[in-house]
């Protein structure tokens, strides 16, 4: 049975919907606090599939979480051997992180709440990706940092605040800004989990928030599960994440 390794930093942001097309797909999932979990007791190298799942700190608090930096040397090792890896925001922050790429506050403020993604240059190596890539779909965005994109990466989509939402980097590897695992059920938690920084940000609310998750969720699960079995299909079919030259 193939693994699928998820590193995770807070208990509210799991796998969500791709769990179960995880294990329909035939992974057997295991989660790693990061954390509470130390990294030198795990191999960067073994697993099939590497899901590095989103939180709310940052990548550069160093300083208050040491252990980032063992994370970002582990991820750095994986993806040096590019073996597939997925991040989810924070997830993408410490993949953009361990290609030593530039992580920092967003300077037009925390993006949370329900948006669409516009096109980036090389979506059109993923087709399976556009599916996220619509007018009509809105993605749940939750995150207060970006990052530059890296040295040799493909810019796959952009927002309307950011512009690096997603990028591919080798063959195998995928970091999503946004969260299309998300599963629509469990947004209260989310509300719940998050409720302090919800009341301190501008121009959002608890109640927005869940109207517009019960607006434009069914539409994007349908969208995002298009996507998800895309990207498995892919994986599973050993195909690169970018179109032979």
């Amino acid at each position: 049975m193939k693994t699928a390794l998820a590193l995770r930093h807070v208990a509210s942001e799991d796998l969500g919907q791709l769990a179960p097309l995880l294990t329909k797909n035939g992974y057997q999932i295991r989660y790693f606090e990061a954390g509470v979990d130390a990294f030198v007791d795990i191999s960067p190298l073994d697993a099939d599939l590497v899901i590095v799942l989103g939180g709310p700190i940052a990548v550069y608090d160093t300083d208050a979480y040491p252990w980032l930096r063992a994370e970002i040397a582990w991820l750095r090792a994986r993806m040096l051997e590019d073996l597939p890896t997925l991040g989810i925001c924070l997830g993408a922050q410490l993949m953009a992180a361990a290609l030593h790429a530039r992580v920092y506050p967003g300077s037009c403020g925390k993006e949370i709440g329900w948006d669409s993604l516009q096109a980036g240059e090389h979506l059109d190596e993923l087709p399976w990706f556009r599916q996220l890539v619509d007018p009509h779909t809105r993605v749940l965005h939750w995150h207060g940092d970006t990052f530059d994109l890296p040295r040799g990466a493909r810019h796959l989509a952009s927002s309307a605040r950011y512009p690096n939402q997603a990028f591919a980097w080798g063959r195998h590897c995928l970091a999503l800004q946004f969260h299309p695992e998300v599963d629509v059920r469990t947004v209260e938690q989310w509300l719940v989990g998050h409720a302090h920084e919800i009341a301190h940000t501008r121009n959002i609310s608890v109640a927005r928030l869940r109207a517009d998750a019960q607006q434009y969720g069914r539409h994007f699960e349908a969208a995002a599960r298009q996507f998800w079995q895309g990207w498995l299909h892919s994986l599973d079919a050993g195909q690169p994440l970018r179109q032979s030259a």
